[in-house]
């Protein structure tokens, strides 16, 4: 990754720019953790589980149907 150019920029703008990223690099890390214990949270795993049996359970009766139209 680049290292911001400080030459371009007078001292304090420099800073300021590291501050920014920083905080936004912060704030994007606080985001995916939510996200993450949000989709771990009991409730939302158990939909997730959930819809993944009816995907699955779905998908093998479209195949079953394919070989029988097949057949």
């Amino acid at each position: 990754m680049d290292r911001i150019r400080t030459n371009d920029r007078a001292p304090g703008q420099a800073s300021v720019a590291e501050a920014r990223l920083a905080r936004s690099v912060a704030d994007a890390l606080r985001i995916i953790t939510a996200a993450c214990e949000e989709r771990n949270a009991p409730p939302v795993k158990a939909a997730r589980r959930h819809l993944a049996e009816i995907y699955g359970a779905t998908r093998l009766n479209r195949q079953r149907e394919r070989r029988r139209a097949s057949a």
